[in-house]
């Protein structure tokens, strides 16, 4: 339940996002927002009970929560903030749909078996699935459409890796204390990149602009990544994953609803094929048709 609520709000988020970039610039709309959520959900954890009980963290976690958690997560935020920037949000939500077979690929890589089998079919599909989605802009030759999907393309296989990271530290530390960290961590390593920004960009601040950051950073930070990285303490990172296979739909709809976006024909086509890439990394084909192990 709590993952179906995270697509919504990640799909309203990726809305408010959109709207955002054509006023604000990508790094420094990306670092206001997890400097802020991030903060925000540390202070709830450190002097209210609300959560849970605080515990602290060990100097060479910290380490580890900046390099794992910080720094994959300030990447991804300029890989996914420039691909809104660029190109429809739908179009960047269908790549981040084809990260869980990317997170399975990082659990294991493919054997000569028949898990190996489905993995490589499923990724060459997954694949395909996202050439698709290029291939609009490949044709037109548009440079800067291209380099919005390579950008979400890049989100997609950063957020896999930043999943990946982050269970491995939700089994060390609090799950959302892993998610505050990692959040005002990344809006750290982004502040001097959104300085420079704001130096060749100034901006004017205004009170919708306040409202929809506000939104973001409560509804598209502090709720959804405490209940993904809770999820992800218990579940592997391909499994949670699953869940952004939904988040196209929900962002379509909020798009749709509150900036009149329109979808592109490819995109329908590209999604059958992603999610069915997906589906089948999860079919036991072995079971199925009473295979052996290995070929």
């Amino acid at each position: 339940m709590g993952l179906i609520l995270v697509v919504v709000l990640w799909g309203g988020n990726n809305a408010g996002t959109k709207w955002l970039l054509g006023h604000w610039p990508p790094v420094f709309t990306g670092c206001l927002r997890f400097g802020l959520a991030g903060s925000m959900l540390l202070a709830l954890l450190r002097f209210t009970s609300f959560l849970g009980r605080f515990e602290p963290i060990s100097k060479i976690l910290m380490v580890q929560l900046f390099i794992r958690g910080g720094l994959s997560l300030a990447v991804y935020t300029i890989t996914f903030n420039w691909a809104l920037r660029l190109v429809p949000a739908s179009h960047v939500a269908l790549c981040l749909g084809a990260s869980p077979v990317w997170a399975l690929l990082f659990e294991r890589i493919p054997a000569r078996t028949w898990v190996g089998v489905r993995r490589y079919l499923a990724s060459f599909i997954a694949v395909v699935g996202v050439l698709a989605l290029f291939w609009p802009t490949l044709s037109a030759r548009n440079q800067t459409s291209l380099l919005g999907e390579m950008c979400a393309l890049g989100a997609s296989f950063v957020w896999a890796f930043y999943s990946r990271q982050s269970r491995w530290l939700a089994a060390r530390v609090n799950s959302l204390e892993v998610a505050a960290h990692s959040m005002w961590m990344a809006g750290l390593v982004l502040t001097p990149l959104a300085i420079t920004e704001l130096a060749f960009q100034p901006i004017e601040i205004h009170q919708d602009q306040v409202l929809v950051m506000s939104l973001c950073v409560l509804f598209g930070g502090v709720v959804p990544y405490a209940f993904w990285n809770n999820a992800l303490r218990v579940w592997p990172a391909s499994r949670v994953l699953l869940f952004n296979n939904l988040i196209p739909v929900t962002t379509c709809v909020w798009v749709h609803l509150t900036l009149h976006e329109a979808i592109t024909p490819t995109f329908y086509l590209a999604m059958t094929l992603i999610l069915c890439g997906v589906i089948l990394e999860q079919i036991d084909l072995a079971g199925v048709f009473n295979l052996p192990e290995n070929f």
